[in-house]
């Protein structure tokens, strides 16, 4: 690639200043920040991908080999942070479900026929229901 001296760079900045104007640079350089940024992102989330791969395959590996124990442990039969974090989102979805039947149990018990999900009906509309 041949050597870009400084009158070179001055008359392509003034070809792309001319090309797109003063006032469209800023954005410009700003979209082609975050398109880096997010290219970045994206091969940093493919290499840890290729780890999590690996380390799943070796979980997997150790998991058949102790098919008889409850759940992943170490050599002193303490429970891993995987299996933890495991029972820890299992615990949170349980509870999420008992919310949703007490917000279910609520809403039905003051369903007096004055209402359709908490808002009001029209008397037309009550009307209709009623007959």
């Amino acid at each position: 690639m041949p050597n870009l001296g400084a009158g070179e760079w001055l008359i392509i900045l003034l070809v792309i200043v001319i090309l797109f104007g003063s006032a469209k640079l800023p954005t410009l350089a700003r979209s082609l920040g975050k398109s880096m940024r997010i290219l970045k992102a994206e091969t940093k989330g493919l290499h840890g991908d290729d780890d999590d791969e690996g380390r799943s395959a070796q979980q997997s590996q150790t998991t058949q080999a102790g098919a008889g124990a409850k759940g992943p442990q170490d050599a002193k039969g303490a429970q891993t942070p995987q299996s933890a974090q495991a029972k820890e989102l299992q615990d949170r979805a349980a509870r999420l479900r008992a919310e949703a039947s007490r917000l279910d149990k609520e809403a039905s018990k003051g369903d007096d026929g004055t209402t359709l999900n908490g808002v009001p009906l029209s008397d037309a509309e009550r009307a209709r229901r009623n007959s």
